[in-house]
């Protein structure tokens, strides 16, 4: 594959249009319009619409924090021949709700791109647009100035054409009048099938067959089958309307993924499931975004069933605040039930306290921390990767804990397992780090394996039976005790230092014994738990350290789009490869160091990308190794890092112009 902006396609110097020389084996697509007014159902339609046909698909949602009015957009990339975890630009397709999004995308697109809009808002200046922030106005018409802009949606449009934007201006009140005409629509309706005339002309413009579509409405309405057709009807006059007034269309190529069924589901849905299929049965929450919607998705599926047959249940409790679902969730746990709790910064702020009781008291337990941008309230509704710190050190006192790191929705269902048999296993709590952009983006994935999962209860007694008395903290079989549930022996819990029975003592002998236990878990875990290929991985695993000229280190979401940054590179001629951090209690210290120490030794960069200003993985490793590192690219804008702005980064510091990077693409 060439570069990420035009795959496959070239322009033509005379006509500046699209010239297919090739079927696009990627495409990147954006929709954009006011919250509320149905952008989401545009986003559903289309990513089951495509995953439907057989492409791999990924879309991620920005959206402001308020519930209706302020603008909102959701990105795609859709692929023919892999499944993708990344975005790009310029957008190949950008089909546009109102006046505000064209405003704020025009420099999203390139020569080439395709921009639906609605004709009805020309005239539209924005000065008008009320929704629209102070600041965000301010910069843009500063931009418009520097480059001549008429600052009107007509002006923008008229701009957009000079540099080689294909232009399909449609007229959406009319559109809105032949469907209510033919469906008799009531007028207060008739506005929400702008969703509609949106996902139509991202569809025809991309060639995808009204069969589909067909398939990506009767997904989203689901049990109101009687809204497919009018859709359908607005839908495909879009469709058609756009290509003619565009000229062209964004030819995909055949998808070849191979795979028979696929999962259509946002990072939320496949933690769900996964702590369904690894044996939750319970999960207490307080709503915060963007942590909410998995406890949601829970609650909706809480009775189990197979083949009609009744299995039992998983109890979800809202809870007043996040001090009453930590709280509840140990409660749940010294019951013997596998228990869980999600939450986002401000709320694991709130749980550390009880965390901390966990902590001193064993007590197994999965606490799902989804990052936003912070601190304090921060962005609510933007990603971010600033809580590993918080992870990995609040609390007070010396106390032991596992924290993993997923990067993708693949890796999000079996981390979560796992982390439920570690939890068990160690008797520690377990931190699963994920993000916004992971959590709220839908991806097309195939099934999980589930031959390949096993369930780990560790030292789990149901009911004691020994003669001696039950010493629930007892030293004599290393850090982890027996482990037997309140009903199934007599044990004494408390916040204070305790001996083998759980009764107060301030003892120094027992309170050292006591410390030692609890931590040398961790120094069991690192023993047990392999460094290379599970704590951390190297893409592609077969290079040797000495071979790498470049090498990305980051963790989390960062994985894909630094996956795809390194096929480019390898395109390209340079050597580069991919550090995936996973597991940052234990750290994977040994085989971290030795890697990044070769590459080093041998003339090799090493740069650290992530979600945050402080590069703070960068900072661990330097911690557990020793070994500084001094190139750095972060974004802490709250959108995610898109391929383009990876790839110039990156080449700016192999060129040696400056050592750190901050990334700022995204509205």
């Amino acid at each position: 594959m060439g570069l990420p902006a035009w795959i496959g396609m070239k322009l033509s110097e005379e006509s500046r249009v699209l010239v297919e020389d090739e079927p696009l084996m990627e495409a990147y697509l954006l929709i954009g319009g006011p919250q509320g007014a149905g952008l989401e159902t545009s986003a559903q339609v289309l990513s089951a619409a495509y995953a439907y046909t057989g492409y791999g698909v990924i879309a991620n949602r920005e959206y402001h924090s308020n519930i209706i009015g302020r603008h909102s957009y959701v990105a795609f990339t859709v692929a023919a021949d892999h499944l993708p975890r990344h975005y790009s630009y310029p957008f190949h397709v950008a089909a546009f709700m109102d006046a505000e999004s064209v405003f704020t995308h025009y420099s999203d697109l390139g020569p080439g791109s395709v921009l639906v809009y609605d004709t009805g808002v020309e005239k539209t200046r924005i000065d008008q647009v009320v929704s629209m922030r102070h600041d965000t106005r301010s910069r843009l018409l500063r931009e418009y100035r520097e480059k001549g802009i008429e600052p009107t949606v007509g002006g923008v449009v008229s701009y957009l054409r000079s540099q080689g934007v294909r232009v399909a201006g449609l007229d959406y009140k009319a559109l809105l009048s032949r469907l209510q005409e033919r469906y008799g629509v009531p007028r207060g309706l008739v506005r929400r099938y702008l969703s509609a005339i949106v996902a139509g002309a991202v569809a025809g413009l991309t060639g995808l067959d009204p069969e589909a579509l067909r398939q990506g409405f009767s997904y989203r309405f689901r049990g109101r089958e009687r809204l497919v057709e009018p859709n359908m009807y607005i839908a495909g006059l879009a469709a058609e309307e756009a290509k003619e007034k565009a000229g062209t269309v964004i030819r995909l190529a055949e998808p070849s993924l191979g795979y028979k069924e696929f999962f259509v589901a946002s990072g939320n849905d496949v933690v769900a499931m996964a702590k369904v299929v690894g044996g939750v049965r319970f999960q207490s929450y307080y709503p915060i975004t963007p942590a909410q919607d998995e406890s949601f998705y829970l609650e909706s599926h809480e009775r189990l069933a197979v083949d009609g047959e009744e299995l039992g249940s998983v109890v979800v409790l809202q809870t007043e605040d996040e001090l009453a679902a930590i709280a509840a969730a140990i409660g749940a746990s010294l019951a013997g039930a596998r228990a869980a709790t999600a939450t986002s910064g401000p709320g694991y702020d709130l749980m550390v306290e009880g965390l901390s009781w966990a902590w001193i008291n064993e007590v197994p337990l999965l606490l799902t921390l989804y990052q936003r941008a912070g601190p304090s309230t921060g962005l609510p509704t933007r990603g971010s990767q600033e809580d590993l710190f918080a992870a990995l050190f609040a609390a007070h006192g010396g106390v032991p804990r596992i924290v993993i790191a997923s990067g993708d929705h693949e890796e999000a269902f079996y981390d979560t397992v796992k982390a439920l048999n570690l939890a068990e296993r160690y008797q520690v709590p377990v931190i699963h780090l994920l993000d916004k952009f992971l959590a709220n983006s839908v991806v097309t994935l195939p099934p999980p394996r589930l031959e390949d999962l096993e369930i780990d209860r560790g030292k789990y007694v149901p009911r004691y039976t020994g003669e001696k008395p039950y010493k629930r903290f007892s030293l004599e079989e290393g850090p982890v005790s027996p482990r037997a549930p309140i009903g199934g022996a007599v044990a004494w819990y408390t916040g204070d230092e305790h001996d083998e029975y759980g009764h107060i003592t301030e003892e120094p002998e027992t309170r050292m014994a006591m410390v030692e236990k609890r931590m040398a878990k961790i120094e069991l875990a690192d023993r047990e738990i392999p460094e290379k290929g599970e704590r951390a991985r190297l893409y592609p695993a077969e290079l040797k350290p000495s071979e790498i000229e470049l090498l990305i280190v980051g963790w989390g979401t960062v994985k894909g789009v630094a996956l795809r940054a390194v096929q480019e590179l390898h395109s390209k001629g340079i050597n580069a490869a991919y550090l995936h951090l996973r597991y940052f209690t234990p750290f994977p210290s040994r085989y971290v160091y030795a890697l990044i120490k070769g590459v080093k030794t041998s003339g090799g960069t090493v740069v650290a990308v992530e979600h945050n200003q402080q590069a703070q993985a960068a900072r661990i490793i330097e911690m557990n190794t020793g070994l500084v590192l001094t190139k750095s690219i972060v974004k802490y804008t709250g959108r995610p890092i898109y391929l383009r702005e990876l790839l110039d980064a990156l080449e700016r510091i192999r060129k040696g112009e400056t050592e750190r990077v901050v990334l700022r693409f995204g509205a």
